[in-house]
């Protein structure tokens, strides 16, 4: 029996917090196994201010995805976001000794080491270096240098960029709740892996993941990211104009824009009443939707032109850079009725709304489907890339089925003295561990393109680098 490759997601956002637990089924699709999710406390914008109250929040998500799913999870691959991360553009070069020998990956491995070592801002540390297009002794739009002859191989590189502490803070809270931290990704690009296709990044297109507490966009172009940005406003910021504009409390301001919120004025007619109970015996209080929309409409429009000069930034306009796909709008914010519009309206580019459902198998709970789990699928995906073994079936043969896993540890002892059993278990490791070489061996001899090798080896390197620091802090 083949070894089950299961993969674990965790994204720690800003309202909420969704660990999810899947593997890839016969047909090459993500089939989710359990998903858990809990209100996210300790958590600004996308960082971390409140270690003890996150450490709480991810504990309940792990526990509610493990009841959901059967499995216990070892580790974890994070997504990464916030106002302090940055990227730049860079290119480097290196002069190889003997332009006779074939380009490996060792002289790729090299030239990525040398961007490690930029001067950045104090207190910044490298996230990603992703590199764009090669060039061999003057030929360019080389996208895979492997196997090539040369003696000079330069590339341009994107390099993201964030705060070492923060970056370090998120790790603390992983180990804190008795999890392993096994990879990092910036979340634009987990949530382009699970909304956009091949095709769109080959066209040009532009991600907007509208979150809690921030807005990211990733561009694509020519199957190459291209940039990244992070604006720190998102949909929390409407909740609060809603929350000052209509003098209600937040949770009532929150479900007025779940409910009845628009980011287009003039779909509402100015009859269009609803009345919210007021508090401790008060008056309930009469809101108009066109007035509600026109809070929506004001902050939407805000965040939409942020992000368009973004775009613009890039050089969207240069003809060769023209992104053909348009927009994809993702997260929990483009659940916003006629958000799709206003964003045409505004950019004049084609939009449509990014739903995970492309990669999913087809029985997935209709809820997993939504915008608002892109960046988890996403996250899924990159930990079933890693090859990670994030999680491990309960134990389920020493107890009866209605004893949940804490009791298990605590009848172990009485189920010790039963000699039948004991060895029937050993044989199972023994296999496991067999069936474990193997699927390593083949792995070692598989062969991986580029990207995919300078993912890993940068992620092994950077993850072991959290471990470490978090290893000495204690």
């Amino acid at each position: 029996m083949e070894k089950e490759n299961i993969a674990v997601g965790l994204d720690i956002g800003t309202t909420k917090i969704v660990a999810m637990i899947g593997k890839k089924n016969e047909y090459g699709k993500l089939e989710i196994l359990g998903v858990g999710k809990s209100k996210s406390l300790g958590v600004a914008r996308g960082v971390v201010n409140n270690i003890t109250q996150t450490i709480h929040s991810i504990q309940q998500a792990i526990l509610e995805a493990e009841n959901n799913s059967g499995y216990k999870i070892k580790d974890v691959v994070v997504g990464i976001a916030g106002q302090h991360i940055r990227s730049i553009q860079h290119s480097d070069y290196i002069s190889r000794s003997n332009a006779e020998e074939v380009i490996g990956g060792k002289d790729i491995d090299l030239l990525i080491n040398q961007v490690h070592k930029l001067a950045m801002l104090p207190g910044e540390e490298i996230i990603h270096v992703l590199p764009q297009e090669f060039k061999i002794d003057g030929q360019s739009d080389i996208k895979e240098p492997i196997g090539m002859y040369g003696g000079r191989l330069e590339s341009s590189f994107h390099v993201v960029v964030g705060q070492a502490s923060s970056i370090r803070n998120v790790g603390r809270c992983i180990q804190s709740s008795g999890i392993e931290l096994s990879g990092l990704t910036l979340e634009p690009l987990a949530s382009a892996d699970a909304v956009l296709s091949q095709e769109e990044k080959e066209a040009g297109v532009a991600l907007i993941d509208i979150g809690g507490g921030t807005t990211d966009l990733a561009i694509f172009k020519d199957g190459i990211i291209r940039h990244t940005a992070v604006i720190p406003f998102g949909g929390n910021v409407i909740t609060e104009d809603i929350k000052e504009g209509c003098s209600i409390i937040e949770k009532q301001a929150e479900l007025l824009k779940i409910k009845f919120g628009s980011a287009w004025p003039g779909e509402n007619k100015d009859n269009e009443i609803v009345s919210i109970p007021g508090l401790r015996g008060r008056e309930p209080k009469e809101i108009s939707l066109k007035n509600l929309s026109k809070i929506i409409h004001a902050r939407v429009v805000e965040i939409i032109e942020q992000v368009f000069a973004e775009i613009k930034a890039y050089g969207h306009e240069d003809p060769r850079k023209k992104l053909i796909a348009g927009i994809v709008l993702t997260g929990g914010g483009a659940n916003l009725k006629h958000i799709k519009q206003l964003v045409e309206y505004i950019t004049g580019m084609d939009t449509r709304i990014g739903y995970p459902n492309e990669h999913l198998a087809g029985n997935s709970d209709e809820e997993i489907s939504s915008p608002l789990y892109a960046t988890a699928v996403g996250l899924v995906m990159n930990s079933i890339e890693n090859k990670t073994q994030s999680a491990v079936r309960f134990e389920t043969t020493v107890v009866p089925e209605k004893v949940t896993f804490k009791q298990e540890r605590t009848f172990e002892p009485f189920d010790i003295p039963k000699p039948a059993e004991e060895p029937v278990f050993e044989k199972v490791v023994e296999k496991v561990v067999e069936e474990e070489k193997v699927e390593v061996e083949s792995a070692v001899y598989k062969p991986e393109s580029t990207e995919t090798k300078i993912r890993r080896s940068f992620f092994d390197k950077y993850v072991d680098k959290i471990k470490e620091f978090l290893d000495n802090a204690e």
